[in-house]
């Protein structure tokens, strides 16, 4: 994340100074943030909320690593509520999480190269043209995409 410093000027000769923060990589930063509230046992996890990062957490429910999400207006944009699941012993059914493309270093995979998460207990998440796909469903389809992110 980067910090700037803006300068805002109100109603006369009102000024104040607000510190901005942008993030070069949203994805990384709710894959951290999930894993880490996933390691301090925490029940739910909110971030900031994108179409992506719904449609990521719309695919780790699906593949049963979290309970449900929602999106929620908040005071300042949207945010993301991530309910993390856990087995009848607290046992955690998210084991991890790993980027794979960054903004840095892109990584994508043809169709006949996706790979596969722990022997296939895991799961890829790739961009493709067909939207958010997982490894499973993009090599069904025929697809190949960016490879966003391991889950296992």
């Amino acid at each position: 994340m980067h910090h700037f410093k803006v300068v805002v000027r109100g109603t006369g000769s009102e000024t104040r100074t607000e510190n901005i923060m942008t993030m070069t990589d949203p994805v990384a930063d709710m894959l951290t943030r999930l894993r880490n509230a996933n390691t301090a046992m925490h029940d739910e996890v909110t971030l900031p909320s994108s179409n992506l990062k719904a449609n990521i957490a719309e695919i780790l429910e699906r593949e049963g690593f979290i309970s449900g999400w929602k999106v929620e207006d908040a005071r300042v944009g949207k945010t993301l509520t991530l309910s993390l699941k856990y087995g009848t012993n607290r046992e955690r059914a998210l084991a991890g999480l790993k980027r794979v493309s960054k903004p840095g270093l892109r990584v994508y995979a043809r169709s006949t190269e996706i790979p596969q998460v722990h022997g296939g207990l895991g799961v890829a998440i790739l961009s493709t043209s067909s939207g958010l796909l997982t490894d499973r469903e993009a090599e069904q389809k025929g697809v190949g995409g960016e490879v966003l992110a391991y889950v296992w």
